[in-house]
């Protein structure tokens, strides 16, 4: 993590340098209040009541991540954000152009026609939305009934197939209380929630800010005097000034997206029939939108805030010093997604009872105040989807939903933030070191939150089963935009073929279907030629008779060593759910017995493996790979310049150094129309097919970072004198990568090592890398411990100096983010197109 990573550095220099010398009850079931925009409620036509209230949990719970977003994010992670940046309502037309925040239909800007707040200092400077009347009264004060009370939870599902949390609900309803779920209300983008905050001290933020509706003297650097230290702090780090609210994120706040088959006209003003819950918005910055605030030239900015729009760091937090950003999965035909049987899985099973003589290898628990609502923790066979990019999360689709939550915030003080690497623990012996296993049953008993999420997982999953969540064909998306403007168009499959053979090639999209079915299919259909005969007689449009779903899901699931896809490494060694690992409990006994692939980077544990994902809808969801890398870079373009995040990774193949400015190719701006997409799409495979016509792609910092170590003195006049310590300046052009992989707590404890007890330093490095090795690799840590004494402001170049150094203390040493996926690439130029408009059909 950046922050980590930046604190680590600054330990190490300094190390070197001294080497020199009460819960509520639950609620009735009920009808549900109208809490929202009509357009909310219109969404839920056709789907049965249980998709219904996993629609809403999806949309709306934050299950109490606000105060982790609020206070421990910052104080744990030492990271800033800047919510009202990104959510002030006077911005709120710009919002998608710099954040790809989706616009909730039901908010409006205040004093705007027809908008129920007049003024913005009503709102706090943000929009006004639905609940709004109830939720102002309570900023400063306690008392907040939370709209989540009042949900209308569904009847528990009668078959135990269905619901194997029915045994549990048998005799009568005992889920935890849907106030557990926070709604709160939203924010003014959705998936961005906000509660009233209970110590607002109204007269203390008029006193920082002037007005009510403006943060920005919440926002700004606490000094402007660039030689002090609190230049590069912002006020928002002031524990004494309480915000008017605390703000919280659901699951939909990354994977609400505009509908391909019918996308907004103007994307910052969309309405809710533009509107999908589930299919990931490929256009959201949300480490932009973390870092919010932090300066630009801050080592934690410049290495946090460096995923791809569309990409998400969800190890940031559980860091297993990985750069690890990944596209954000659309969720489609979940009905046709593969399974895997007979997987090894140790995971808590609901059960009416614990038994008086538990089985060995098992324990079992119930919860205080219910009948026979008990869990047992047992080992067995299941079957189970593979998800996450490698297929990490692997012990069940409703425990995978349920570790999102945790991804998001939720549960963190009580069960899962003292298991994390604390980055600057350089110390083995000392707390926070490394990881530890999170405990599901701990959890389960300390934090209502989770038990709340965990009643409901049926519904939310019934939810991403549910029609809403169904894949987006081409055909159909140029019908509905041509009825837009004549209700009575027509364009159907047969007309995108022959569209698709006139741009193409004759016959082409014929074609493309020999060609996928010779080449692609091995690892991109989800049904073998064992089960469904050759892929050469396959109709891989063909429909499911039970589900009415296209029978192909277009994806094998299975796990495909990185070497074989030739990609960018790094989140391939992903190890957060190895044995001792913080997600241990999530991960099957399977999982782990995968023997890891051969590859130059082992250090980090990760057993070094992609998911063959579905091609469903491909032409909707360009750019392409597991970090958006192949394809054209996307970017927003909004009119306040300082929100303009997008800086190149183009680099020359043979110094990888960036481009010069004005050489690079153009970042290609947002545009979500059905035209907008398909353009991506197209020029998206003609990088994936053409791989040796990609112009690499490395993460870089673009601005010198200073790191300033050591004490400072208050001096009379009002400055800061620094008595002791450097500054160390890391430059423009390092690879944002490579900090984030760099061991530095490995480097620090040889070191140390190397100067206390040398000889336990060289037996240790010899069982790991052999004898010739382990002396050479000491020797060159004598030579660099003495190179940085003389120079300790020099500490990134003098490790560039020792790239062996490098290699050995780094998880991952991969840099280029674009190679990779080859396949393909002898194809003739006809097969490529003809290939490339087949996709377009499916």
């Amino acid at each position: 993590m950046s922050r980590g990573t930046g604190v680590g550095i600054a330990v190490l220099v300094l190390l070197v340098t001294a080497y020199a010398v009460t819960t509520p009850a639950p609620s009735a079931i009920q009808p549900a209040a109208q809490q929202d925009d009509p357009g909310f409620y219109a969404g839920e036509a056709g789907l049965t009541p249980s998709e219904i209230a996993g629609r809403e949990i999806w949309y709306k719970a934050t299950a109490g991540n606000a105060r982790f977003h609020t206070y421990v994010f910052q104080q744990r992670v030492g990271i800033l954000v800047n919510w009202f940046r990104a959510l002030r309502s006077d911005e709120r037309n710009d919002r998608f152009a710099a954040y790809g925040l989706i616009n909730d239909p039901g908010c409006c800007t205040p004093g705007t026609a027809g908008c129920r707040a007049k003024t913005l200092d009503e709102t706090y400077g943000f929009d006004w939305c639905p609940g709004d009347d109830e939720l102002l009264k309570f900023v400063g004060k306690a008392g907040y009934r939370d709209p989540a009370c009042d949900f209308r939870d569904a009847t528990p599902h009668p078959d135990p197939k269905e619901n194997p949390y029915i045994v549990h609900h048998a005799k009568k309803d005992q889920r935890q209380s849907s106030c557990d779920l926070a709604f709160g209300t939203s924010t003014g983008a959705l998936g961005y929630r906000k509660f009233p905050n209970p110590r607002f001290d109204r007269e203390r933020w008029l006193k920082v800010n002037g007005r009510l509706g403006s943060w920005e003297g919440f926002s700004e650097t606490l000094s402007t005097d660039k030689t002090s230290s609190d230049s590069g702090v912002r006020r928002l780090a002031d524990g004494s000034i309480e915000p008017p609210f605390l703000i919280g994120t659901s699951c939909g706040s990354c994977h609400i997206a505009f509908d391909p088959l019918n996308p907004p006209r103007n994307p910052a003003r969309p309405e809710w029939q533009n509107i999908k819950g589930a299919i990931a918005n490929q256009y959201l910055r949300i480490s932009e939108l973390l870092g919010s605030g932090m300066p630009y030239d801050s080592l934690e900015y410049q290495m946090f805030s460096h995923a791809r729009p569309g990409t998400s760091d969800t190890s940031a937090l559980p860091n297993d010093q990985l750069s690890n950003p990944g596209s954000i999965n659309a969720i489609i035909n979940l009905h046709q997604r593969p399974k895997f049987k007979d997987e090894d899985v140790i995971k808590w099973h609901p059960v009416a009872a614990c038994s008086a003589t538990p089985a060995a290898g098992t324990k079992c628990w119930c919860e205080p105040g219910r009948d026979g609502k008990c869990w047992l923790h047992q080992r067995g066979k299941e079957t189970v989807h593979y998800i996450l990019k490698g297929g990490e999360d692997s012990i069940g689709a409703l425990e995978a939903i349920q570790r999102v939550y945790f991804n998001i915030g939720s549960c963190s003080e009580q069960c899962w933030l003292n298991h994390l690497t604390d980055l600057r623990q350089l110390d083995p012996e000392g707390r926070n070191y490394g990881q530890t296993p999170f405990d599901i049953g701990q959890c389960r008993r300390d934090c209502p939150n989770f038990r709340a999420i965990e009643d409901r997982l049926v519904d939310v999953g019934a939810f991403l089963f549910s029609k809403e969540t169904y894949a987006t064909d081409l055909h159909v998306a140029r019908e509905n935009a041509l009825k837009a403007r004549n209700p009575n168009a027509r364009y159907t499959y047969e007309d995108l073929v022959a569209d698709l053979d006139r741009r193409f090639g004759n016959g082409a999209v014929a074609r493309g279907r020999v060609v996928f079915a010779e080449k692609c299919a091995s690892c991109h259909s989800s049904i073998s030629e064992a089960e469904g005969g050759a892929f050469k007689n396959r109709d891989f449009r063909a429909l499911d008779a039970k589900t009415g779903l296209r029978r192909d899901w277009l994806g094998n699931d299975q796990a495909t060593p990185v070497s074989v896809a030739g990609t960018y490494r790094c989140r391939a060694l992903h190890s957060n759910h190895l044995a001792g690992q913080v997600w241990q409990e999530y991960g099957s006994e399977t999982l782990r017995a995968r023997p890891p692939d051969k590859l130059q980077d082992d250090s980090s544990g990760g057993r070094g493996y992609y998911r063959n994902v579905s091609l469903l809808s491909l032409w909707a969801h360009a750019p392409f790979m597991h970090n958006n890398a192949i394809g054209p870079e996307i970017c927003g373009k909004p009119k306040d310049d300082r929100n303009f995040f997008y800086r190149s990774s183009y680099v020359d193949r043979g110094t990888k150094v960036l481009l010069p400015k004005g050489t690079e190719p153009a970042c290609v701006a947002y545009d979500p129309s059905v035209e907008g997409r398909f353009k991506l799409y197209v020029e998206s495979m003609t990088d994936l097919l053409n791989p040796a016509q990609r112009v690499p792609k490395i993460t870089k910092l673009d601005v010198p970072v200073p790191l300033r170590l050591g004490l400072r003195r208050l001096e009379e006049d009002g400055k800061q004198k620094q008595v002791v310590g450097l500054t160390i300046v890391v430059p423009e052009g390092t690879n944002s990568a490579g900090l984030v992989n760099f061991q530095h707590k490995a480097f620090a404890r040889d070191l140390v090592q190397l100067k206390l007890k040398s000889d336990a330093l060289e037996q240790r490095l010899a069982k790991e890398l052999g004898p010739d090795e382990a002396r050479k690799l000491i020797a060159e840590l004598r030579t660099f411990g003495r190179e940085l004494v003389k120079q300790p402001e020099k500490l990134v170049e003098t490790i560039r100096k020792h790239p062996k150094l490098l290699e050995l203390y780094s998880s991952c040493t991969a840099d280029i983010e674009s190679d990779g996926h080859r396949f393909g690439e002898d194809l003739p130029d006809a097969e490529k197109k003809a290939l490339t408009a087949f996709l377009a059909t499916m």
